[in-house]
């Protein structure tokens, strides 16, 4: 199924790195040919301390709360002029504890959620694991910390194939983005490439061919590093556009325990990382 309908969630303070990832998730909208909706929201009142603000700060002008808001706003509408596509937005206050699973309800109506993403970042954490386990659509997220090196066309696309079901399911969901690309490459991490890792990156290859996709595989060396840290190393080393991979969590007294490469590459993604569960 084709991509044309994209979320894009609008919360926290304009940074400008928020406001150049914000940019760049509505130019990969517009070579997608979708539409895309954005959704800000705000806390609702709260009690703030009371802050001493110098005359000439300028970090303390302008307020916030609202004020960070329509920044946002003002931002994504100015992008979505320049890229002259399809786009609405929407705003809301709510509570700040709710504001992750309504983000994750309105992402149920669209194809694909665009995820602005602060390293190390737990709000932005919250906010994806939230998405990946309630909203049932896959994410793609916009490292701020590397918005200067991103592009928005995905002609180097790589893979990250474990084998598992959440691997297979997340190139389904990435299907339109792998027949765009240009170059494909199904990469496997592990330290011996046996006779059983070889045939299945092998069979995705040719799945992936009966879908016009022509992709190759190969397996990267761990060496003793992390498979997050391998592969990011990977990525960044042969010009990686995007990644795809699946999301890898099991749940201990309904405490949400990550995976370690999920949780590396959530927290500082080394490029485009569409992720899906």
């Amino acid at each position: 199924m084709p991509i044309k309908d994209v979320f894009l969630p609008l919360v926290g303070q304009p940074h400008g790195p928020t406001l150049a990832a914000i940019e760049k998730c509505v130019a990969v909208a517009g070579d997608l040919g979708a539409r895309i909706t954005a959704l800000a929201l705000e806390e609702e009142d709260v009690f703030v301390r009371p802050k001493v603000v110098l005359p000439d700060d300028p970090d303390c002008a302008g307020g916030g709360g609202s004020d960070d808001m329509q920044q946002l706003l003002n931002a994504f509408t100015n992008a979505a002029s320049r890229a002259n596509i399809r786009a609405q937005s929407r705003t809301g206050k709510v509570p700040a504890d709710q504001i992750a699973a309504i983000l994750a309800e309105h992402a149920r109506f669209s194809d694909l959620a665009l995820v602005p993403v602060r390293p190390h970042d737990s709000r932005t954490e919250k906010i994806i694991e939230t998405f990946l386990f309630e909203s049932g659509r896959p994410l793609l997220l916009c490292p701020e910390d590397r918005v200067g090196e991103l592009r928005p066309e995905f002609e180097n696309v790589a893979i990250a194939w474990d084998h598992s079901a959440r691997a297979a399911r997340a190139v389904g969901d990435a299907l339109p983005i792998l027949q765009a690309a240009n170059l494909v490459c199904v990469v496997t991490v592990a330290d011996d490439e046996t006779e059983a890792i070889t045939q299945s990156g092998t069979n995705l290859v040719h799945h992936l061919r009966e879908h016009g996709v022509y992709a190759s595989f190969e397996t990267v060396k761990g060496n003793g590093s992390s498979i997050g840290k391998v592969l990011g190393s990977w990525a960044q080393s042969h010009a990686i556009d995007a990644i795809v991979m699946g999301a890898y969590h099991h749940s201990r007294l309904n405490e949400t325990v990550w995976g370690g490469v999920t949780k590396t590459v959530i927290g500082q993604p080394p490029c485009w990382v569409m992720i899906s569960h």
